[in-house]
């Protein structure tokens, strides 16, 4: 059977719906993790704004950034898009956790 016959067609656009659903599934999954994960930088924001304490911690971004680096390429990830994607979600954690610190001021005030 050639691969241009429309039984192969049809499998091949079949095979990409069910890819597809998976990419889907997973996108799904990682906007619940990350937003799992800005509950908890919240919280951290609300203890920084509380306590006084600075909005960004560079010696634990700094390991962070190390950990990740490894997991990426233990799995096989470019670890220059982790590093970025690490970057791109402490801008706004700190963002956040700036913000949390104003509004605290606020009320304090």
């Amino acid at each position: 059977m050639c691969p241009t016959e429309p039984d192969s067609a049809e499998a091949a656009w079949q095979k990409l719906l069910r890819i597809r659903q998976s990419i889907d599934n997973i996108d799904a999954a990682l906007i619940h993790l990350l937003a799992e994960r800005f509950k908890f930088t919240q919280e951290v924001g609300g203890l920084k704004a509380e306590f006084g304490l600075p909005a960004s911690d560079p010696e634990r971004e700094h390991r962070q950034l190390a950990r990740l680096r490894e997991l990426a390429i233990e799995s096989n990830l470019d670890p220059e898009f982790a590093e970025k994607w690490f970057n791109f979600v402490v801008t706004e954690v700190i963002r956040h956790h700036i913000q949390a610190g104003a509004e605290g001021q606020e009320r304090g005030a």
